[in-house]
């Protein structure tokens, strides 16, 4: 079942295009790797699906996304939309608020008070993106006494504790030892039976661990799309293969 659909999206900041004509489609549950060098729209497509570009005011979009089959500029509120579609940055940002806290605080602002109701929010949303273990003794500090990787595992707990039905990653283990990356890796795997997620990432080693699909994008264009390996072993196109290889980018 398709989750999120684009069909010939076109994205501009001011007189520079970003995306070209993207169509693209993303399956419920599955994780959707998307890589390219730099300044090839990958960010933008995230932002363009949470509507975060709308904060910029040169920015226009035309084309569709659907998600559900809604149109995500006509047909969904956009405070219901970015409930829907949660984002995960690259510099992981908690807030200056205790551990616990951070991850309360999307569940308060939609209404949810009861502490019993709010610690077990909490304690899932933090199961689910691997760090209860090591902060369950500790919930009360700041959120800034945990590590770089570990700040990253809470914001991604913060997004997960809004019961968000898509989660995008922009450059997640960007600034990340390989210990982090992979405990966050692993969380996304485990996430996969519940949630739909696409990855942005310059890393092409990790699409490949994590990713069920992956496209490639180049200069704000999607070159091509397909099963991971099958993209990682045997690409249709030489530009795909020769990112891949190391050759360009």
């Amino acid at each position: 079942m398709v989750k999120i659909k684009t069909s010939n999206l076109n994205v501009w900041f001011d007189w520079e295009i970003a995306l070209k004509n993207i169509t693209l489609d993303v399956s419920e549950n599955e994780i959707l790797g998307i890589i390219g060098p730099s300044n090839s729209g990958k960010t933008t497509l995230l932002r363009t699906l949470n509507r975060l570009n709308e904060l910029y005011p040169g920015s226009r979009v035309e084309g569709k996304a659907e998600l559900d089959g809604k149109d995500i500029f006509t047909e969904v509120d956009i405070l219901s939309l970015r409930k829907r579609v949660g984002i995960v940055f690259a510099l992981p940002l908690p807030l200056p608020l205790s551990i616990f806290d951070n991850i309360a605080y999307g569940p308060r602002l939609h209404g949810i008070k009861k502490n019993n109701s709010l610690s077990e929010i909490v304690e899932k949303s933090l199961k689910d993106a691997a760090l209860w273990d090591e902060v369950k003794d500790r919930l009360q500090e700041s959120a800034f006494k945990l590590s770089g990787g570990q700040q990253q595992r809470l914001c991604i707990a913060r997004t997960l504790a809004v019961e968000p039905e898509v989660v995008l990653y922009d450059e997640p283990c960007s600034g990340l030892d390989p210990i982090s990356t992979l405990k966050i890796e692993e969380a996304m795997k485990k996430l996969k039976s519940n949630y739909t997620q696409i990855l942005v990432t310059n890393n092409v080693k990790q699409s490949a661990r994590v990713s069920d699909r992956t496209a490639f994008f180049l200069m704000g264009e999607l070159i091509e799309v397909g099963i991971t390996a099958e993209i990682y072993t045997a690409p249709k196109d030489k530009r795909t293969d020769d990112y891949i290889s190391g050759r360009f980018g």
